[in-house]
């Protein structure tokens, strides 16, 4: 099998439309991880991403009937870009069904190259229905973002230029997986010609399709699937590509939404390039390998897979990247409600800089405050902090992993409502675009009382919101099947410790 996909990925024509991207150490990242660290830098391509190498190695092995017939993809973004340009330089038309949820900018850049765009459905598994519905009714060529033999060797000659531009030896390749086009290709490339070197996969912790598949020994359709690395949203890795990924990919690391953030602040750090969530998953990915293994001085190669962000994603992005290089700690505190409590719990913090202070009165004799501290995961660890707080008499509760927390309460310190009864607290997931917010609340709030609302816009392509609904206890047992009805991701947090302290 390695055979075939090498001579596939030696004779790919991508380099018609792709350019050869450069392999750069990252200085800062390998002095701080005492390893040498090198990024694959394919964000630097045409479209910002490797995506365009795959598409453009299946339009040129199609044959003239199926250039005249046109092709069809279904994508939410570097796939599209890079169909759209790829079928532009050979003169084929390209139609891209992307999901209504897309971010602006993706879909700018398709239209910008060339392609026709549909916009259908709230997810991708929509909009690749309507795909090939189309193939059928007009007779389009379908071009599959991941899972075909010439788009995998197209992706594969990413490894071939590393190999030829690094020639001595190389401990690891990361490389992020979405459906698996890219480390199929590297996969194949690498174990053929360098079986020594491992191939390890990067997934976000909410989408590991990969992980998932390699842990059953087959693949498997995730029930539930991450949006904010959207790049690689996919719930079953491909079947082609798990041919290869099971035999030849030495592992999956896994890693959360803070870890991502800090990595992109790495990536900017030493190459002043912002990265897209799921670009900066090979970073994270290495950093989280070396603290696990403890490995010192060897080569770890990193691909920085794209660059296709929205701007006002970076909000979000530089909010959550110090938690996730656990240089601050999110942590609820009880001190006395009485003059001088605020100065006394300055002192006990002693030199350690505050990043952010929640409180407002609440007529008890203790008050409870929300604050962000900042801390070093070597001089000075959150779990230091804590205990030495706990130790001069302060209560003290480690929000930093608390997602309601962090997306919602600390925004919403003060919105105590005494006189509320029967209240639950449940925190969604929806397809952000607009009109979607009425839309969610219509469903929510037709049986019982919204007693609590909170929506932040993260720039992503999915709405973050938390609700208290006032439900009295006889109907508890029928809030499932209504939530169910409305179809978004939701989570109880009526037990929530977050939840309890500062608003309920």
């Amino acid at each position: 099998m390695l055979e075939h996909y090498v001579k596939k990925i030696l004779t790919s024509r991508v380099y018609d439309v792709a350019v050869e991207t450069p392999l750069q150490v990252a200085p800062q990242l390998s002095e701080r991880l005492g390893n040498k660290i090198l990024l694959k830098r394919e964000d630097l391509q045409p479209v910002y991403s490797f995506k365009i190498r795959g598409a453009y190695n299946k339009l040129i092995q199609l044959s003239d009937i199926e250039r005249e017939r046109g092709v069809v993809t279904a994508s939410a973004g570097n796939h599209a870009q890079g169909l759209a340009m790829a079928a532009k330089h050979l003169g084929i038309k390209a139609t891209i069904v992307m999901p209504k949820t897309t971010p602006e900018i993706k879909v700018h850049g398709v239209r910008s190259r060339g392609g026709i765009v549909v916009l259908h459905g709230d997810s991708f598994p929509e909009a690749l229905a309507h795909s090939l519905k189309l193939v059928e009714e007009q007779g389009f060529t379908y071009v599959h973002p991941y899972d075909d033999p010439d788009t995998i060797a197209g992706q594969g000659t990413v490894a071939m230029e590393i190999l030829r531009q690094y020639q001595s030896k190389i401990d690891a390749v990361f490389v992020p997986v979405g459906g698996g086009g890219l480390i199929a290709g590297i996969a194949a490339y690498v174990k053929y010609l360098c079986p020594q070197t491992k191939v390890i996969g990067v997934e976000p912790d909410d989408s590991n399709c990969l992980q998932a598949a390699m842990a059953a020994g087959e693949r498997v359709v995730l029930g539930q699937v991450g949006l904010f690395a959207d790049g690689v949203a996919v719930a079953q890795i491909g079947k082609h590509t798990f041919d290869i990924c099971k035999d030849y990919v030495d592992e999956v690391v896994t890693v959360s939404t803070d870890e991502i953030c800090a990595a992109i602040k790495d990536i900017y750090d030493d190459t002043r390039s912002i990265t897209e969530p799921a670009g900066a998953l090979s970073v994270a990915g290495i950093k989280k390998y070396v603290e696990r293994e403890g490995v010192r001085d060897q080569v770890l190669i990193g691909i920085d897979s794209g660059a296709n962000i929205n701007f006002d994603r970076l909000r979000h992005v530089a909010e959550r990247s110090e938690l996730g290089e656990k240089r601050e700690a999110i942590i609820a505190v009880t001190i006395p409600e009485q003059p001088g409590s605020f100065k006394a719990f300055c002192e006990a913090l002693g030199k350690r800089q505050i990043t952010e202070f929640n409180y407002r009165y609440h007529a008890a004799k203790e008050a409870h405050i929300f604050v962000g501290v900042q801390t070093h995961p070597e001089t000075d660890p959150r779990k230091a902090l804590v205990e030495g707080l706990q130790n001069k008499g302060f209560p003290v509760l480690d929000l930093t992993d608390n997602e309601l927390a962090k997306l919602h309460i600390r925004h919403m310190v003060g919105g105590r409502a005494e006189r509320v009864s029967d209240e639950i607290v449940l925190r969604f997931e929806f397809p952000e675009r607009p009109g979607a917010l009425f839309n969610f609340l219509n469903k929510l709030g037709g049986r019982w009382n919204i007693s609590m609302f909170h929506y932040r816009n993260h720039g992503a392509a999915d709405g973050r919101v938390v609700a208290g609904l006032q439900v009295p206890q006889h109907e508890r047992h029928l809030v499932p099947a209504a939530l169910d009805a409305i179809g978004y991701p939701y989570w109880d947090e009526s037990e929530n410790p977050a939840y309890t302290l500062f608003l309920g």
